[in-house]
């Protein structure tokens, strides 16, 4: 018998469906709205940006081209797609050495720019060999007839050393220069490495002692010593020459003024000559405003660095000098731009040879080395660069020491700066075994089977190690030094002799490096660019620059560098003190075989 299977479904009501269908096209709508929203602000957003970096600036007549350093100043600059937008704060952005070079050199010739103005934060950190450059650059700005006047409410003495080369100089009434002299404080970490029970087992080359000092002393050997009184007194004589020359103030009076610490007070430091007046900043930009001819009451045409960028962006021709910059630790394999990853640079080095339009390469380097493997891989690129036809030139920033002039060292030629830390031939291994820390201040013990001996060789949170283990390591230290310096003696066209003389780990300055055959010329990145361009017999051309710097969208559709802005906060909120957090990541850091500068230097100035 057939049965009937009856299914009872529960029929919707009008009113349900009706509320059904609101609620589902309220949902709907307000997804829609939120989608459209997210799409035409970043649609806004690209126009903006686009507007940002496809045009150029207006410059009206008679304009002052301000120049305001404060921090640090990195080699590259970043753009920010809202600057001079009114939506700053949107965005991130740094001035770069690379931007008030090309600003000042811009300027020079560009008719509606009457002067520059000096504007100076006392806590401009950057490396003297970086604000070097920039005094080269204003001194040859000069050359073309227009003014550079400076002004801070109180001058650090590294800030006085760029505004000295001013036509004048002003301060405020209560202001001060922080005219002292010059020091230099190497960080030791035994002190840490003991309270944080940690074996730093170090291996270094033959008489290579430097190198690990911060590790297993807290003060300089006798050795070390007598090398940093030399470098101090090199870098101090760099300072005070300059200074003497703007300012035609002798020598010795500076050093005097040095000494007795007489440039405490504005007045005291006008009746020495060394500012040329005392003015509150209304006055100074009544003084500006004088000089352009204007009324008290018109407006200053001010044009900075971060708006006059675009107008002085190096061009590209049918014939180029490529800068390829390097600065960073030396680290292996792929990472961010702001330090020097061997994947990554070897990849702009490349793409820079295989460019036809380019006919020479100047090499920036900024660097205190690093990694050992990575610095070789960059040699041979170098190598690489050479034999496809292409001119290299090494310029040197604040530092091309260890790691960072073995990247150097074979370039066909190399201009430094006089106050250049370079040199630093050398390797040594540094292998942290973090077994009596984790016990003793954590309570953290290690067990560990093997399938052969060795398998937990080089683990830093395993056991120290073992006599034959550390000489296999003493064995592959011996090896690399011995590269290391038969690179530089080809490189540098050196007998082998007279290498392992100045190598050792040996730190020099520029202009003692160009004595003994490490550098050919002192000069700054100009000079490195117009030694380029004649050795590759070039007349007329252009600057291509590697690698090329991500636009903020870029940025924001790819990893974040989340380190990096680490990095920067830290060093904004610390301040003099971020030295204490940079000390404790070198001892974590330096693992393995290095070759990298083997201390930490605080530069007074």
């Amino acid at each position: 018998m057939e049965q009937q299977v009856y299914v009872h479904r529960k029929t919707e009501t009008g009113g349900r469906k009706f509320w059904r269908i609101v609620f589902g096209s309220m949902v709907g709508f307000i997804l829609s709205y939120i989608l459209i929203a997210f799409l035409s602000i970043f649609f806004i957003l690209g126009i903006i940006a686009s507007l940002s970096t496809s045009t150029t600036s207006t410059i009206k007549n008679n304009t002052i081209l301000k120049i305001t350093l404060s921090g640090n100043i990195e080699e590259q600059g970043e753009d920010n797609p809202f600057e001079n937008t009114g939506l700053e704060s949107y965005g991130t952005s740094f001035t770069g050495l690379d931007d008030i070079l090309n600003c000042i050199n811009n300027a020079a010739t560009d008719p509606l720019i009457k002067g520059i103005s000096l504007e100076l934060d006392p806590g401009v950190t950057a490396g003297v060999a970086t604000l070097s450059e920039i005094r080269m650059a204003l001194e040859n700005f000069k050359n073309s007839g227009k003014f550079v006047y400076a002004y801070s409410d109180f001058f650090s003495q590294r800030a006085y050393y760029v505004a000295s080369v001013a036509d004048k100089v002003f301060m405020c009434n209560y202001g001060e220069i922080g005219w002292k002299g010059l020091s230099f404080q190497l960080m030791f970490f035994k002190g840490l490495i003991d309270k944080l029970d940690i074996d730093m087992q170090i291996i270094r080359h033959g008489t290579y002692k430097s190198a690990v000092e911060p590790f297993i002393s807290d003060k300089m050997s006798p050795a070390n010593r007598e090398q940093m009184n030399l470098l101090v007194n090199n870098f101090w004589s760099v300072f005070i020459n300059d200074i003497s020359v703007s300012r035609n103030i002798p020598q010795e009076d500076l050093n005097q003024m040095a000494a007795h610490l007489l440039c405490l007070n504005a007045k005291k430091c006008e009746e020495l000559q060394l500012v040329d007046g005392i003015l509150y900043p209304i006055e100074y930009q009544n003084f500006l405003k004088n000089e352009l001819n204007i009324a008290e009451k018109d407006k200053i045409n001010i044009t900075t660095v971060s708006a006059y960028r675009k107008n002085a962006a190096v061009k590209e021709k049918s014939q180029n000098v490529a800068i390829v910059y390097a600065f960073g630790s030396i680290i292996d394999g792929k990472g961010n731009n702001r330090n020097i990853y061997s994947e990554n640079l070897c990849k702009e080095i490349r793409k820079a040879y295989k460019n036809d339009k380019v006919k020479a390469i100047v090499l920036r380097v900024n660097s205190g080395g690093g990694s050992a493997m990575a610095s070789e891989m960059i040699w041979n690129e170098i190598n690489l660069a050479k034999a496809s036809g292409k001119i290299v030139v090494t310029s040197m920033g604040d530092y091309a020491a260890s790691g960072g002039y073995y990247i150097a060292c074979n370039s066909d030629y190399i201009v430094a700066q006089p106050n250049t830390l370079t040199g630093s031939i050398g390797v040594f291994g540094a292998i942290p075994s973090m077994q009596k820390m984790l016990k003793n201040k954590l309570g953290i013990t290690m067990d560990v089977v093997k399938s052969n001996p060795h398998a937990d060789y080089m683990s830093i949170i395993g056991r120290p190690l073992d006599e034959f283990e550390i000489k296999k390591i003493t064995q592959s230290i011996e090896e690399i030094y011995d590269i290391f310096t038969k690179h530089v003696a080809e490189g540098r066209n050196l007998p082998i002799e007279n290498v392992y003389k100045i190598a050792e780990g040996r730190v020099w300055s520029g202009m003692e490096a160009i004595n003994i055959g490490l550098v050919d010329q002192l000069g700054d990145m100009n000079a490195a660019v117009a030694k380029a361009a004649e050795l590759a017999e070039l007349t007329d051309y252009g600057i291509i620059v590697y690698p090329k710097t991500q636009d903020f969208f870029t940025k924001l559709f790819t990893k974040l560098d989340s380190e990096t802005k680490v990095e920067k906060t830290l060093q904004q909120q610390l301040g003099d003190l971020y030295f204490t957090y940079k000390g404790i990541k070198t001892v974590t850091e330096t693992s393995g075989i290095q070759a990298r500068l083997p201390f930490e230097i605080i530069i007074n100035y």
